[in-house]
């Protein structure tokens, strides 16, 4: 099998060196992953297919052909940090398409060499060589790139084996370092060199100076010295012409100043353009400096700055000083003198800089994480050419004076002032910013709504997310140019209004307080194409409906849709996203539910109207009322009364068309015989001076039974349907059986009017005695009756036939005619 192209290796590469704190498994058929699972033996039954392979951070310590023998498509090998001890290159022999081996982080103190051709990456550094492990087969590997190696001496031998070769990255560990051999490393032949020291050695001066003559990219890592500066070599200008380092980087500095002074001298002169320098801390020498020791070196420092050089791009990260009596404003000032067009001093506790005497030709400046003020640059004319300034996590509180501060950089077009405690005062605070301006950060202070008041007019990107503000108002000036505007984690209360920016494109209002976005956003806002408005606390409600509708006809503009805009309120619509929350147009159309309440309200007025009318309602109140108002009257007035006590077997109630019938059948058959009945009826037993309703109760209460003679007659009564009314209330009220249905003639039923309703269902539930006319059949008619009212009454009236002698009251004979 032929091997894999480089982007497939690198890419396997990277994809398993992510890996870690796993158990030993096998991904798939073409890579193996047994990496921090304490083997201390190459495992035996790893996949035949296997690519890549690796069995880095395990407890190994040696190899063998056999553990890697059956692995003929083997590409990619990492063995770093294990525990061996002696290499054998033969042990690869068969795997020829091995084209990627680290064997970085061991003991290896010995190796026995065999040509692996295929090889394009090799890695035996930080192991236990004492000279550098370079094999005469190493000069066959000619598709070789990386090389790693470490050793405690380099001599310039060492590298003479592989002198032909076309390297991209050499990287040399030298730890316990403890001898160099000039000119060594000029025997490199690439790209990039990666040199690092022990921690707690001395770095050798000439091989800093044959690594920036042996490659374009240099950085070397822990550059301590602490013998005496007088001992340090001084680096001889005439050595410049050889040095071919463009891009340095020097990690992990700590030296005296003199010798940061003499390595800069070095630099400075060289062809290096892009010079980096981190976690530098530099301190004073072995004894203080003397006033005559100190001038020369800032002579040399001022000369370094006077004369050109190569360099572009300075910069200086994680400085610590550690010089007494040093006055900073001598370093400032060769700081800003500097011809270069790029200058970074990140977190070096800098509490200021000075503006350049001349014209500068600074492009870049980047003084994040300092101590800087407001009085930076200010009335400062000569940054002209400045283009970009950052200024993050500085101390800066005047958004006022930070205008004035661009206000003559005419080239600059991006400003990061992000992360620090600015603020301003409102209207009465005059503002200028440069012209040129198009892009400002102001993230992460204390502004408020009047930062509106004090922005440049020709922004086209603003950022003012983690802010104070709540709103911004209509009056501001008119932002015309701005394209994207960024107010998250603010404390917006809804969607701001585009009348200041009408060319606003883009619109971050994330994790707000909006509880109910403005559905009229992109009406107002037609350029807008995307709304970020997630992660605000949404309350579900009528009004949401809107803006949920608005997303649907947005075509999308909403970013994050639908997994950032969740409920919030109420509670148990919490987490609920907003894409799932529906509510009827009914519900949220106040004139539609008004409209329709209304409806429901006239069509159950008339509803009611028409029940009350078709059942006669308002006579059962009316005689409900008169049979309340009779009940009290009675409670009243006869107290002694109030426990009724029956003096009549029956009430008669039945119309005067039929009282023939009853004076010539009913009575006299009642009353006649044994066991005289006593019958009420209201021509002989209605009290004179008592309404006609109070009489009717009143006989109705005191009668054991109520007799109702039915007829067509009957239903065509008025008084009869009283009667009928309170014998029923009575009914029911008592929990009695007191009334009995003669029907004297067959009622139809088309006849009975709607409001004797009772009646009907009296007749339907109730048996009812039927007036017989075969003559033989009356007297069990009779029989039946006079069983049905048979009781003994507790008092004996004698004075009935009196009272049958009495005349007629005028509401009685109201009553009679009626």
């Amino acid at each position: 099998m032929r091997p894999l192209t480089n982007i497939y290796v690198f890419a396997c590469v990277f994809i398993f060196m992510l890996w870690n704190n796993i158990q030993p498994t096998v991904e798939n058929e073409f890579i193996a992953n047994y990496s921090s699972s304490l083997l201390t033996n190459v495992p035996k039954n790893i996949p035949v297919h296997t690519h890549v392979l690796d069995l880095s951070h395990n407890r190994i310590s040696g190899l063998s052909i056999s553990e890697f023998i059956y692995l003929s498509d083997l590409q990619v090998l990492n063995l770093s940090h294990n525990l061996i001890t002696e290499l054998d290159f033969s042990v690869f022999i068969f795997n020829e398409d091995l084209e990627y081996l680290d064997l970085s982080h061991n003991n290896i103190l010995k190796v026995y060499c065999q040509n692996l051709a295929y090889l394009r990456h090799l890695d035996l550094s930080f192991n236990k060589f004492t000279a550098l492990p370079i094999c005469k087969e190493f000069g066959n590997m000619f598709r070789l790139e990386y090389l790693g190696l470490s050793a405690t001496m380099v001599r310039r031998s060492d590298f003479r084996y592989i002198i032909h070769l076309q390297l991209c990255t050499v990287f040399l560990t030298l730890e316990d370092f403890s001898l160099y051999e000039p000119q060594s490393l000029t025997a490199l032949n690439t790209r990039s060199l990666h040199i690092v020291f022990a921690a707690n050695q001395n770095f050798s001066f000439s091989l800093l100076y044959d690594g920036m003559s042996t490659s374009e990219n240099l950085r070397i890592v822990n550059l301590r010295y602490t013998l005496s500066y007088k001992d340090f070599p001084s680096p001889s200008l005439t050595l410049l012409k050889k040095i071919k380092t463009t891009a340095l980087m020097l990690d992990t500095v700590d030296l005296q100043w003199t010798i940061i002074l003499q390595i800069f001298l070095l630099i400075w002169y060289s062809p290096v353009e892009h010079l980096t320098v981190r976690n530098l801390t530099f301190r004073g020498p072995l004894g203080e400096l003397t006033e005559y020791e100190f001038l020369p070196l800032l002579s040399s420092l001022e000369q370094l700055i006077s004369l050109g050089g190569s360099m572009k791009v300075l910069t200086l990260e994680h400085v610590r000083n550690k010089v007494y009596y040093f006055n900073q404003e001598i370093l400032y000032r060769q700081f800003s003198e500097m011809n270069i067009a790029s200058l970074t001093i990140y977190d070096a506790y800098m509490p200021h800089m000075l503006c350049p005497n001349r014209t500068s030709s600074f492009q870049y400046l980047n003084f994040s994480h300092n101590a800087l003020t407001d009085e930076l640059f200010q009335n400062c004319g000569t940054l002209t050419d400045l283009k970009l300034l950052i200024l993050q996590r500085n101390k800066f509180e005047s958004l006022s004076k930070v205008s004035f501060m661009t206000s003559r950089m005419k080239s600059l077009k991006y400003l990061d002032i992000s992360s620090n405690l600015l603020s301003h005062g409102g209207a009465d605070v005059q503002c200028q910013w440069a012209e040129s301006l198009t892009e400002l950060d102001l993230s992460s202070n204390q502004l408020t709504d009047a930062v509106f008041e004090c922005l440049p007019v020709n922004i086209r990107k603003l950022h003012l997310q983690n802010n104070h503000i709540t709103s911004v108002p209509k009056g501001m000036a008119e932002l015309k140019s701005l394209k994207e505007l960024n107010l998250a984690s603010n404390r917006l209360a809804d969607l701001p209004g585009c009348s200041g920016f009408t060319s606003l494109e883009f619109l971050n209002v994330e994790m707000n307080l909006i509880l109910t976005p403005s559905a009229d956003f992109f009406q107002s806002c037609p350029r807008v194409r995307e709304l970020q408005a997630g992660h605000n606390p949404f309350k579900c409600s009528c009004e949401l409906q809107d803006f949920i509708r608005l997303e649907r006809q947005s075509g999308g503009k909403l970013f994050g849709w639908p997994a950032a805009y969740v409920c919030e309120y109420p509670e148990d619509l919490q987490g609920t996203q907003l894409k799932d929350f529906h509510l009827t147009e009914l519900a949220c159309n106040t004139v539609l539910l008004l409209v329709t309440a209304l409806l429901l309200t006239l069509v159950l007025v008339a509803v009611v109207a028409f029940l009350c009318i078709y059942l006669d309602v308002p006579w059962y109140v009316r005689m409900t009322w008169q049979w309340t108002q009779t009940k009290r009257r009675a409670w009243h007035s006869h107290p002694e009364e109030r426990e009724s006590v029956l003096q009549f077997h029956a009430f008669i109630s039945y119309s005067e068309r039929d009282s023939l019938w009853v004076k010539n059948e009913l009575i006299p058959n009642l009353e006649k015989g044994e066991g005289c009945v006593q019958l009420c009826q209201h021509e002989r037993n209605f009290i004179p001076g008592k309404s006609i309703v109070e009489n009717i109760i009143n006989c109705i209460e005191k009668s054991y039974k109520s007799i109702f003679v039915l007829s067509p007659n009957f239903v065509q009564s008025e008084w009869c349907h009283y009667e009928l009314y309170f014998a029923h209330h009575k009914l029911f009220s008592e929990n009695s059986n007191s009334l009995i249905l003669i029907l004297l003639e067959p009622i139809p039923p088309y006849i009975i009017p709607a409001r004797y309703h009772k009646l009907k269902a009296l007749m339907a539930k109730r048996t009812y005695l039927e007036w017989p006319k075969e003559r033989s059949k009356r007297p069990l008619f009779w029989a039946n009756l006079r069983a049905a009212i048979r009781i003994n009454l507790p008092i004996s009236f004698e004075a009935n036939e009196e009272q049958s002698d009495v005349a007629y009251p005028s509401s009685v004979s109201q009553y009679v005619n009626n």
